[in-house]
């Protein structure tokens, strides 16, 4: 029988601030200012008119995927 890896899908329109969230599973703070891949690993992106439009992540912490959206939207403001 194999595992199924439960993906969380995050709309990064639906986010104040600085656009840092927490871990939906372990609740760890993961920031986009943060490049040092220490918090998160980005295993996955999206590319369409060469404008990012998916981000997939991984939880260094707990291992949990996350599928960040809406990438358009912050770019154009």
């Amino acid at each position: 029988m194999m595992k199924k890896t439960v993906q969380h899908s995050i709309d990064l329109t639906k986010i104040d601030g600085d656009g840092a969230f927490p871990c939906p599973k372990c609740a760890v703070v993961i920031s986009p200012e943060d490049e040092t891949e220490e918090v998160y690993k980005i295993v996955d992106t999206k590319v369409s008119n060469n404008q990012l439009v998916e981000l997939t992540i991984i939880c260094s912490n707990c291992k949990t995927k996350m599928k960040l959206t809406g990438f358009q939207h912050t770019i154009e403001s």
